[in-house]
């Protein structure tokens, strides 16, 4: 980490504090009472502040970073994290949160991921981002900015950050091929911007053309080479004592975080800004050792990440002021309009020119490139670098003569034009941060879902385990526009299945391929309806992290009972997932049912036929497995689902009266199975 990134210089005459003289008595005292804040009292606002604007953003399906930024940018109005926490504590601080952030999104990356992406994941933290930097560079340059300066807004703003990309992902679940190309460059890229921009600040701070080429290859050297050996070190280090089962389970988390940070702080005191490269190399190399068991760790790190990027954006918006946002707010919407239409797109289509990307893959990419939290830090560090190191090189002329003393104080003087220039970037990319989060984060839902490779609020239905009626609620699912995968372990039990035109994967719902590689794009739901209801069970709290646990179910257990003793010596509760449909219903229970002639229906209520009537005319051994409550919205039914009385349709397992037709009770003709049921009882 390089020193600065929050310092107060040179944005402190800006910041101006509201008078009390201008506002209400109580808010006198509540504005002195923040401004005067402890740094407990601090750490525990940016904290409950950040987790309730992501439960908001959460509840509006709206980006939670755009929140975040607004909120933290009227909080830094009020009271600044460097006058609380000071300027060396907060500046370690954000360094190690940045680092453990892209260390949890580097152990999420596969390299097998990349054999299968083959050329695309290659070329977008390359070529395209040698592409987007040269655009960007050029932008800046023609929107009056120092050639300079120009190449350190073009290294600092190719990056886009999991920060950024992993909230949108988490809401918007896109089709496996694009997540993982987004999540390799997102990664990937961050890294490489800060290495990139500490280049460009060498070469600009070194004076003549022959020492900035020696800087800048001893620099790069040297940030690779620590890299590597340190990230070698401590991954195989960690490795080893993995497999030798020499750290407890209730360490894993805490020991890899220590290691991460321990390894990210020896980078950075070797070579300045090498530490988010180390963590990135140590998180990649951890995440594809095979056998390593780091799905604790991955839990633990992922929470972390949440809550830390919270923090960081809350604090980061803070450094910005009014004064500087209207300063440079022509310039930068003039700035973002070049990266919206000109550079991504640019980029992206030289880039990939040749790669096996289909269309609809490509405008996808083009539409989301969100800036992140790296590029905010490291544009600080080096906005602040630049007037250190005039101050420095007026500092040497004072005890300088003749010659030297005049080349000094050229070179001080330049840079301190620089530094003047360099202090706008604050604020501009604050600017870039908001409106591409903005503009990325909300379009990107309507453009993924006209191009069919994502959906925003998905509904469709991901069942494990294949019988008869599993098969035909699919196809009535299908019917109604809800997309639907089936997943077995035979292929031979798919069959029936395939015939009726369904999704299909074969493959055991607990290997490796299901709970990593399983393509869940446009699923909201999974129901485990497999004949073990341990695996039913395991299947349903592993997708509970996909799904979330509330669009999380499994058929009821055989042999379950209720009351406090029974429950007791059943299967945990938070070890099984919640009861599909209604009535509970076990997959035996299911089977004798349509052994008997029940049959898997629509049923369309109406005033003329409400759910009473429904009831009235099919009993109660009727099974009701998903409501439709508009036109593409369902819901999986169970104990506690609040069913509608006359409007909307229902998907149940019902036996139709033979003296009424399917039009007089509101019910669409049943498909007929015709599947042998010794084979589709198996999964």
């Amino acid at each position: 980490m390089v020193e600065g990134v929050f310092s107060a210089a040179p944005f402190d005459a800006l910041h101006a504090q509201p008078r009390l003289s201008d506002v209400p008595r109580s808010a006198a005292d509540l504005l002195h009472a923040l401004g005067a804040m402890k740094p407990g009292a601090y750490v525990a606002l940016v904290i409950a502040v950040s987790v309730a604007c992501q439960w908001i953003a959460w509840r509006l399906r709206v980006p939670s970073i755009l929140l975040l930024l607004i909120v933290g940018f009227g909080i830094g109005q009020v009271v600044r994290a460097e006058n609380v926490l000071g300027h060396q504590i907060l500046f370690d601080g954000v360094g190690i949160l940045v680092g453990v952030i892209l260390f949890e999104g580097s152990m999420g990356l596969r390299l097998q991921q990349v054999r299968g992406l083959g050329r695309p994941v290659r070329r977008l933290p390359s070529v395209t981002v040698l592409i987007g930097g040269a655009l960007i560079t050029t932008s800046a340059w023609l929107l009056g900015f120092d050639i300079r300066v120009a190449l350190l807004i073009g290294a600092i703003l190719v990056v886009t950050g999991p920060t950024v990309i992993n909230p949108i992902l988490r809401s918007l679940r896109p089709t496996r091929r694009v997540a993982s190309l987004l999540r390799w460059e997102a990664v990937v890229v961050d890294p490489i911007g800060a290495v990139l921009a500490l280049l460009v600040f060498q070469a600009v701070t070194a004076g003549e053309a022959e020492a900035a080429v020696t800087s800048v290859i001893t620099a790069l050297v040297k940030t690779v080479v620590i890299a590597v050996v340190i990230a070698g070190v401590v991954g195989v280090t960690l490795e080893a004592l993995m497999r030798r089962r020499a750290i407890p389970d209730f360490l894993h988390g805490v020991v890899f975080l220590a290691a991460a940070v321990g390894a990210l702080e020896l980078s950075d005191v070797l070579q300045p800004q090498s530490g988010l490269l180390t963590v990135t190399l140590l998180g990649i190399y951890l995440g594809n050792r095979p056998k390593l068991r780091l799905e604790q760790v991955a839990e633990f790190s992922e929470h972390l990440q949440v809550l830390f990027v919270g923090a960081l954006f809350i604090v980061l918006a803070g450094r910005v002021t009014p004064a500087q946002l209207v300063d440079v707010l022509p310039t930068a919407l003039m700035f973002l309009a070049a990266l919206v239409i000109v550079v991504r797109p640019a980029s992206v289509l030289i880039g990939l020119a040749g790669a096996k990307v289909t269309r609809r893959e490509r405008i996808l990419l083009v539409g989301m490139a969100p800036r992140g939290v790296v590029a905010a830090a490291v544009t600080s560090i080096f906005a602040l670098g630049f007037g250190q190191a005039s101050t420095a090189l007026s500092a040497q002329a004072g005890q300088a003569a003749g010659h030297d003393r005049d080349a000094l104080l050229a070179r001080s003087q330049d840079l301190a034009m620089l530094a003047d220039q360099a202090a706008k970037m604050v604020p501009l990319v604050f600017v870039v941060i908001v409106c591409t989060v903005a503009l990325y984060g909300i379009g990107v839902n309507r453009l993924a879902e006209r191009l069919g490779l994502a959906s925003a609020n998905p509904q469709g239905v991901l069942f494990a385990g294949v019988h008869s009626w599993v098969v035909d609620a699919a196809v009535l699912l299908r019917a109604m526009g809800i997309p639907v995968l089936l997943v077995a372990r035979n292929s031979a039990t798919l069959a029936p299945a395939r015939r009726a035109g369904l999704a299909t994967v074969t493959a055991n719902i607990l290997s490796e391929f299901a709970v990593k590689d399983l393509d869940v794009s446009g699923l909201g739901y999974f129901i485990a309806c497999t004949p073990e209801d341990e695996v039913n069970a395991t299947a349903a709290r592993q997708f509970a992290r996909v799904f979330g646990e509330a669009n999380t179910y499994q058929l009821r257990r055989d042999g379950y009972a209720t009351g406090t003793e029974v429950e007791r010596r059943d299967i945990a509760r938070h070890l099984s997932a919640r009861f599909a449909f209604a009535p509970w219903v076990s997959r035996a229970e299911m089977a004798e049912r349509v052994a008997s002639g029940m049959t898997v229906s629509r049923v369309d209520l109406a005033p003329e036929f409400t759910l009473d009537d429904f009831y009235a005319r099919y009993g109660d051994d009727a099974v009701v497995m998903f409501v439709m409550r508009g036109a593409g919205t369902i819901e999986v039914v169970n104990g506690s689902t609040k069913m509608p009385t006359d409007s909307g349709a229902l998907i149940a397992l019902v036996r139709i009266p033979s003296d009424v037709t399917p039009i007089v009770a509101g019910i669409a003709p049943a498909r007929t199975s015709s599947y042998p049921e010794g084979g589709a009882a198996s999964r």
